[in-house]
């Protein structure tokens, strides 16, 4: 792919997304791998990359953290992009938000008993 963007806006290298987005510049290369992130190329080769680039991966580490598939984000992106959505994605996106809530639920519940744990052993040297 040619670089194809408006003049004004500044093309970054992978090194800048990966240290903008706190993530490894191979992360970087897996989500351009997995479809997820579009790299563009200088005349010389190089990977270069809108500034949204990094609010995207950021976006793809917090959706890995709650536990989305490389697949799942990938269905997600359509909605997150143009911030529309047909039935069967919010649908999609209401089981994904039920399932991180028990998650929460479940940590919180973990959290509550290390409190009492640590309340009790608190009162003893």
């Amino acid at each position: 792919m040619t670089v194809t963007v408006d003049a004004a806006e500044r093309l970054i290298r992978i090194g800048e997304v990966a240290r903008g987005a706190g993530v490894s510049v191979r992360a970087v290369r897996y989500y351009e791998q997995q479809g997820l992130l579009a790299a563009e190329r200088s005349p010389s080769g190089q990977r270069l990359y809108r500034q949204d680039a990094i609010v995207r991966v950021r976006f793809f580490q917090q959706m890995f953290a709650a536990g989305l598939s490389s697949r799942r984000i990938t269905e997600l992106l359509p909605c997150w992009d143009t911030g529309h959505t047909d039935a069967e994605q919010r649908a999609m996106l209401r089981v994904e938000r039920e399932r991180i809530q028990a998650k929460i639920d479940e940590l919180q519940a973990a959290r509550a008993r290390l409190d009492e744990i640590i309340a009790i052993t608190d009162t003893h040297p």
